[in-house]
């Protein structure tokens, strides 16, 4: 993958780095080699990027040929709205404020060249900003009242790049563009890149580490280059073609980001951001069911001001739910009316609106794992011992969870598949694991995830391989219709 240096002037760039072309923006737009490059990488170092302007169209076209450009579109969009970049960085907040927690003035300006600043001090900090908003030089105006708050981030022209920080940057230019994540040697023999984000620390990952090899042999035999991410590596999402998420996911997480930059992006994600919020939230999903029909044990949306009306509309006991509660966390069974208050004060204290349904005994729960609005497997997951859940956190190691039986389709009642895609289907085409009770003769919803496990051993015991191969065709397919879209586009 060839590496361009995009700049309004050659001057601008007074630097030479091994296999980096320098090229003026007028070149690029207009020169038919840049239109027909199949492969580029591109580092957009104009002098602006304001709408319109050469610098936001060496942006614009680099996405429309397939060329990966930093900063990208999207990224030029998030700078420019102040609203957008306080969502943004709330999540460095605690950062923010240890970095400058010495500093005496009210205002503080921060310039970030390829992520780093010429103070030791600030480079945590100049570090996640970059993250956050990848454009090779950065300026971040901050104001101090109560505490530290950014005022705007924007892009430095390279011109304007103050002499004496001119050795520092171009030492930072050096080692940005030596990392290996821009080598080109890997990409000769794969068609195709594959970021798989894991958790090494995490003690119930939704996958296995014997299904995490099961996927990258099964992408490996499809073409594709696979690598494992965490989440330090959420600057080098626009190096692939695809993002498949096999870490639990949350909306106030770094798995949501993960999924809104890979999309916004152009990478083909999964699980995608609409589906993430879509399905981890309760309440949503309770309203969602309810307006389109599909049964679900009977429910109420509790606020404060119908909180009494519980017992009578639900009975005892009854199961609350905290609207992003995943893996039977946050998810409680009350008996009793004391019990009740004493949940719901607790609760409420954290959202303004939580789940109650009807408590709805059985030996099991259906999974019906669906992909691509078609079903993918089935299994019954078993309560655990002793507990009226599948998991049970509070028991010993050996007993949080229940016992499973995969289930070939043609034992799974008609009516527990047809509910399982119904309810799906509202929510998009991705992967998703559908969670029902089976009660006299009808199937009821109680959740839908996004994130649903796969695990060696479990969900694969039927299609073994192939439950592997059909997701990783599924992937490549997304990239395919992708890329011949923005050909034809073209």
């Amino acid at each position: 993958m060839r590496k361009l240096v995009v700049v309004n002037n050659p001057k601008d760039w007074d630097l030479d780095v091994e296999d980096v072309e320098i090229v003026d923006a007028q070149r690029y737009l207009t020169d038919p080699a840049y239109t027909e490059l199949k492969s580029a990488r591109i580092f957009n170092l104009c002098r602006s990027y304001k709408y319109q302007s050469s610098g936001y169209y060496v942006s614009l076209l680099a996405e429309a040929r397939g060329h990966r450009a930093i900063p990208n579109v999207t990224t030029i969009q998030d700078l420019k709205s102040q609203t957008i970049v306080r969502a943004i960085t709330d999540e460095i907040n605690e950062t923010i404020q240890k970095s400058l927690s010495k500093l005496k003035s009210k205002n503080f300006t921060l310039s970030i060249y390829f992520g780093q600043n010429v103070a030791k001090q600030y480079e945590k900090l100049s570090k996640q900003l970059h993250d956050l908003f990848q454009a090779p030089l950065l300026r971040a105006q901050f104001v101090y009242n109560k505490e530290w708050v950014l005022e705007s981030i924007n892009p430095i022209p390279v011109n304007e790049v103050p002499e004496h920080h001119l050795k520092d940057l171009y030492k930072f230019a050096k080692a940005y563009f030596a990392r290996n994540r821009f080598s080109s040697i890997r990409t000769n023999k794969k068609i195709y890149d594959l970021a798989i984000l894991v958790n090494h620390a995490d003690s119930d990952p939704p996958s296995n580490d014997k299904a995490i090899q099961q996927f990258i042999e099964a992408a490996d035999s499809l073409g594709f280059y696979t690598e494992l991410i965490t989440k330090e590596d959420y600057r080098r999402l626009s190096e692939f073609d695809a993002l498949f998420i096999r870490e639990t996911t949350s909306v106030n997480h770094h798995t949501y980001r993960f999924a809104r930059r890979a999309h916004a992006d152009g990478l083909v994600v999964i699980d995608d951001p609409v589906s993430i919020l879509r399905c981890t939230n309760k309440v949503y999903l309770a309203e969602l069911l309810t307006k389109a029909k599909v049964p679900i044990p009977k429910s109420m949306i509790i606020h404060r001001d119908n909180c009494a009306k519980v017992t009578e509309e639900l009975g005892l006991p009854c199961v609350l739910k905290k609207p992003d509660s995943s893996f039977s966390q946050g998810v409680v069974k009350v008996k009793t009316e004391e019990e009740l208050q004493e949940q719901l004060q607790e609760m409420l204290s954290e959202s303004d609106l939580i789940i109650g349904q009807e408590f709805k005994p059985t030996d099991f729960d259906w999974r019906i794992g669906i992909l691509d609005k078609q079903p993918l497997y089935a299994c019954k997951y078993f309560m655990a011992k002793d507990h009226w859940q599948i998991y049970n956190w509070d028991g010993k190691k050996k007993d949080i969870t229940g016992d499973f039986e995969t289930v070939p389709f043609a034992d799974v009642p008609f009516f527990v598949l047809h509910t399982a895609l119904k309810a799906a289907n509202l929510i998009g085409d991705g992967l998703y694991g559908v969670d029902l009770k089976e009660i006299d003769g009808k199937a009821y919803i109680i959740e839908v995830n996004d994130n649903p496990n796969i695990d060696y051993g479990v969900e694969d015991k039927i299609l073994k391989k192939d439950l592997y191969q059909t997701i990783l065709k599924s992937i490549k397919r997304r990239i395919d219709n992708q890329k011949n879209l923005n050909q034809h586009e073209q």
